[in-house]
């Protein structure tokens, strides 16, 4: 299969997805939206990646959004598979017509997803994942929730038999990938004690390098279910 990804910022790569592709024996390009390339046609490619990006693009939607928009909406209406995460999921969901709206409780740092009881995801009942958002979601009419954390009860959701997945939760995330990051100034902050009581340091983050690695098979099985729509 030939698989595009979609980029929306020089920090928000596709992490450890192009190297699952590659094992798996997949090509694929990515499309650099931010440094002015030009969205894709849907006809060029076996599967669709919306990647993560900035919280601030959904107040904010660049002029590029427009033609990415109108890719979503092909995706959807057509029988190809497209799997958004972060802000990628937010936008599929708003185009399933779901509430887009900050979070009672931002995230950053490693949390716990519970899977829904009705959830269709080849996944443990609990596993960690990693997180980095403000803005979440509701259910889109005719999805199946993936599960939830402590701080947001709807961390993905797929949608007309798994063809189309959101995911707000990270697993393709990397060390390295996380690295910009932490650097960015502008990210996820609280605005009380309160609701920033699940924002990590980066010492916490940091801590045990092991938990890259543990996201590893939890890729291979979203990736390797949600393909299996093609």
């Amino acid at each position: 299969m030939h698989i595009h990804l979609l980029q929306h910022g020089p920090d928000h790569g596709p992490a450890r997805l192009t190297d699952w592709l590659e094992s798996m024996g997949h090509s694929y390009t990515v499309f650099h939206l931010y440094a002015g390339e030009l969205t894709p046609r849907p006809g060029e490619s076996d599967a669709l990646i919306v990647l993560d990006g900035p919280d601030s693009l959904v107040s904010e939607p660049p002029a590029w959004h427009k033609a990415e928009r109108k890719l979503i909406h092909r995706y959807l209406d057509g029988q190809k598979p497209m799997l958004g995460i972060g802000l990628g999921a937010l936008w599929v969901a708003e185009a399933l017509e779901a509430v887009i709206a900050p979070g009672t409780y931002p995230e950053t740092g490693w949390h716990t997803v519970t899977l829904a009881p009705e959830s269709g995801f080849d996944l443990p009942e609990q596993f960690e994942a990693f997180m980095w958002h403000r803005l979440v979601f509701s259910l889109p009419d005719g999805a199946i929730p993936l599960g939830g954390s402590a701080a947001a009860p709807l961390q993905g959701f797929s949608w007309d038999v798994g063809r189309v997945v959101g995911l707000l939760c990270h697993v393709e995330t990397t060390q390295a990938s996380l690295a910009p990051l932490l650097r960015d100034p502008d990210r996820p902050k609280a605005k009380s004690t309160s609701t920033g009581r699940f924002l990590q340091t980066d010492e916490e983050i940091l801590e045990d390098p092991a938990r890259f690695q543990r996201l590893a098979p939890l890729l291979d099985r979203v990736m390797t279910q949600w393909l299996k729509s093609a």
